[in-house]
């Protein structure tokens, strides 16, 4: 048994597991994964031809082209009826001549620009935005959970209104992920995404989001880059009209400006909302801003590739991975405008590659291994949430799955990072694969950066589907734990969601490659089981999954 994951379980039980045949299924020959494959493909994708792979571009084009070539190649087959893709609907809106945002009221007017100060989007499929004299309300953490007795919009109708929020939940600052909110580790709650549905659900005009680095746990930097151009959205039957006008970030020192214009102060008002019984408070200000909004409806595309089963082809095992990046971003210093994404996510790309060259050379499994390259993850993960309401496999009989998103081309690690441990019967899994490789398995590391509900396989884990998000180690042979987390800090703090995310040619491909080996032994055992891992009866996950397995003809 694994420490760090039995400390996590909360139960001795692992359901829907056979433990004796679980260990049978562990010991099984490494997978032939391809050193030069994880690199030629991550190359090709991270190249500049590729224009940072952005939905709806020619670089979007050359991307579906060059997968289902290494798809074939490696000799899956088209997996939705005899093609390799699934038609995602979607519309792209970039707002164009963002004004500054003008805050007025109690003293003197408040000027913020755009870009450093403020940046906002909306989701309305309309051609001109325009705020105007809309009160502010500071409403803390933008949260209305009603099993948790805690509604920071209760009392307050929300109705034309500016929704100015503090970025997480209220429990962030805890040392531990204990609480109400599960302290130091984010929930759904603290996510940007929840906050700009809250408010939308609200009628607020504006959603306003006050960016901070820690809470946020990236920087200014990356708002600005990953908000600053166009945006993809899903296709809205009544174009967005149910959505705020505007939804958008403050930085800190905008968001304190405002407060104090209130003769308030930002960090006492803080404290306030992070406790139960906090009430929305109505600054007496007003807020202006408005841009140009082009909308541009297309359709992008996920890719699917299948390895059919040999015994159970109608059950499924999933390998997911985002092919898309940002595209053009602001330009560094050099000049460099394009976001290439190398590691974010032409690594995770470059593996299902790899994973389905390793699997066909394997041999078929007993149930159908799938291969889903998804788009516009970085957009809000739309590709994979189209994929989750529209399955071209159905839930049901989907087992569970390993998402791969962001892998570090480091040396290898002795460890791997575990996002979401404690959740399902996965972790019998996990144990078991790490124990025959000779590795271990540590917590999350960051519970508060919500890596959890961050990637493609929150998508599928919401509707039931039991999914692995195991990430690279910080323990690596060559420097230990520091070189690790000094790797990891680099990249987070210089590289990611930029223009510097660019193919090295002196990376080192062989700590990729032992974690490969893991996520090709984890599929294989999925797939080669009889069992079907469900989320522990603890697990907001749990009773998801059961309906599903009642409805079904899997599980």
């Amino acid at each position: 048994m694994i420490p760090a994951l039995a400390a996590c379980a909360h139960t001795a039980a692992y359901p829907g597991v056979d433990q004796q045949a679980l260990a049978a299924l562990a010991d099984m020959p490494a997978g032939e994964i391809s050193a030069p494959t994880l690199r030629n493909v991550t190359a090709t994708l991270a190249s500049d031809e590729f224009e940072g792979r952005a939905p709806g571009t020619p670089g979007e084009e050359k991307t579906l082209d060059y997968l289902v070539e290494r798809f074939a190649a490696a000799g899956l087959q088209p997996g939705n009826k005899g093609s390799w893709f699934q038609d995602v609907p979607l519309v792209e809106l970039t707002a164009e001549d963002l004004s500054p945002l003008q805050v007025a009221g109690k003293g003197v007017p408040l000027t913020i620009p755009a870009g450093s100060g403020w940046i906002g989007v909306s989701y309305r499929e309309q051609p001109a935005i325009d705020l105007a004299n809309s009160e502010i309300v500071f409403v803390g953490y933008g949260i209305n959970a009603p099993e948790k007795g805690w509604n920071d919009y209760a009392g307050i109708d929300m109705r034309g209104k500016v929704a100015l929020i503090l970025v997480n939940d209220p429990d962030y600052e805890s040392p531990e992920a204990t609480g109400l909110f599960e302290g130091r580790a984010i929930t759904y709650y603290g996510r940007w995404t929840y906050k700009f549905e809250e408010a939308a659900r609200q009628g607020a005009a504006a959603a306003l989001i006050v960016h901070d680095d820690f809470p946020a746990s990236y920087g200014w930097n990356v708002v600005e880059s990953s908000w600053g151009g166009p945006q993809s959205h899903a296709r809205r039957a009544d174009g967005g009209a149910d959505q705020p006008l505007i939804s958008g970030w403050v930085s800190k020192p905008s968001g304190e400006a405002i407060i104090r214009a209130a003769g308030q102060d930002l960090r006492q008002l803080s404290r306030a909302a992070s406790r139960r019984g906090f009430r929305a408070l109505p600054l007496g200000l007003t807020a202006e801003a408005s841009f140009r909004n082009t909308a541009r409806p297309f359709a992008s595309k996920n890719v699917v590739g299948i390895l059919p089963g040999s015994t159970r082809p109608d059950e499924y095992v999933l390998y997911t991975a985002h092919w898309d990046h940002l595209g053009r971003c602001p330009a560094n210093d050099a000049g460099d405008d394009i976001c290439n994404g190398a590691i974010d996510n032409a690594t995770g790309t470059a593996a299902l590659v790899a994973l389905g060259e390793a699997h066909v050379r394997a041999g078929p499994a007993e149930r159908s291994l799938v291969f889903l390259a998804v788009t516009a993850e970085e957009q809000g993960l739309l590709g994979s949430e189209f994929y989750g309401s529209d399955p071209i496999f159905p839930l049901s009989q989907t087992v569970g799955g390993v998402n791969m998103d962001a892998l570090y081309p480091t040396p290898p690690a002795r460890d791997v990072e575990v996002v979401g441990a404690g959740k399902s019967a996965l972790d019998s899994y996990l144990d078991a694969a790490l124990r025959a490789l000779g590795r271990r398995a540590m917590r999350d590391a960051a519970p508060e950066a919500g890596f959890y509900y961050r990637s493609d396989h929150f998508s599928l884990a919401k509707r039931g589907v039991p999914m692995f998000y195991v990430k690279t180690g910080k323990d690596l042979v060559d420097g230990g734990r520091a070189a690790g987390q000094a790797f990891a800090a680099h990249y987070r703090d210089n590289i990611y969601h930029g223009p510097d995310d660019e193919f090295d040619p002196d990376w080192k491909w062989d700590g990729m490659v032992l974690d490969l080996q893991l996520y090709y032994r984890l599929g294989r055992m999925l797939a080669n089981s009889g069992d079907w891992p469900n989320w522990y009866a603890h697990d907001e996950f749990r009773h998801i999954r059961d309906a599903s397995c009642n409805q079904g003809q899997g599980c």
